[in-house]
């Protein structure tokens, strides 16, 4: 009898061990689980100057590079995973991405449900238009009954669907930024609501988008941006201790001059 008590006891401190440390053979954090598997699964959408494909076909781009070399100073390899923007929190917590990469505003609803890296650069949402609409839509009045389109689930969607100055338009959401400018310059759309960092990286002369301009007069939402994790993960920590010694070495700044991007730089 005292045998199977012993071995009853022993099977019991087994299990609680188990659990204890997040499951038998299982790491018992986040940053240990991609350390382990030794890659940061890195969520993404394309769009100029942050992550874009090359003339070769290379994904290139500030946040490209920013990844890179913060997963040097963690030790991994990144991986670049092209995701639908408004399935990002989905992705995260399914483990088929272990981090949103891409430009992310930080929001105080973002900052409840995921765990969200000190912010890195500035950002504000911008009108884009066809050039020779550029003194067309100076008030709220002259947007009655125009198409303005933005990104799905974005920080731009936010201001076309909440912000007074819109309220006289006829929004429709698109699946992606580089979408919202193919609708403005293909005249499906009468302007789009994008990220500041996007206008200057893709258009103007030289891009695709020669023909958009912002509308300098108007400016929404002052905006910083950050890395989100899965709630609770101790790699935010890592990575802002990487973000950092990039700062302290200049590397960071190095990166964002490569992209015109050194003026929105604000970490520290």
């Amino acid at each position: 009898m005292s045998k199977k008590i012993i071995a009853l006891v022993l099977a019991v401190l087994t299990v609680v061990m188990c659990f204890g440390f997040a499951g038998c053979g299982k790491s018992g954090s986040d940053l240990d689980y991609i350390k382990e598997k030794g890659t940061l699964v890195i969520g993404y959408t394309e769009f100029a100057p942050m992550n874009y494909l090359d003339d070769e076909g290379n994904l290139v781009g500030f946040e490209t590079e920013f990844a890179k070399a913060v997963c040097k100073e963690l030790g991994v390899e990144p991986k670049f995973q092209l995701i639908n923007w408004d399935a990002k929190e989905t992705e995260l917590n399914a483990k088929t991405i272990d981090c949103i990469w891409n430009g992310m505003t930080i929001t105080p609803e973002r900052q409840e449900t995921m765990s969200v890296s000190t912010a890195y650069m500035a950002n504000k949402q911008v009108l884009l238009v066809k050039a020779e609409n550029a003194d067309k839509y100076l008030k709220a009045e002259d947007l009655k009954g125009a198409k303005i389109v933005a990104e799905k689930e974005s920080a731009g969607e936010e201001v076309a669907q909440k912000n007074e100055f819109f309220a006289q338009a006829d929004y429709t959401a698109v699946d992606l930024q580089s979408k919202a400018l193919m609708e403005v310059k293909s005249g499906v759309a009468d302007g789009c609501v994008v990220d500041y960092v996007l206008s200057i990286g893709m258009i103007g002369e030289g891009t695709d988008y020669e023909d958009l301009v912002v509308v300098d007069e108007l400016a929404f939402n002052d905006e910083q941006y950050g890395i989100a994790f899965r709630k609770g993960s101790d790699t935010t920590a890592a990575v802002n201790a990487a973000i950092t010694k990039l700062v302290e070495s200049g590397e960071l700044n190095k990166i964002a001059a490569n992209y015109k991007l050194s003026e929105q730089i604000i970490a520290k």
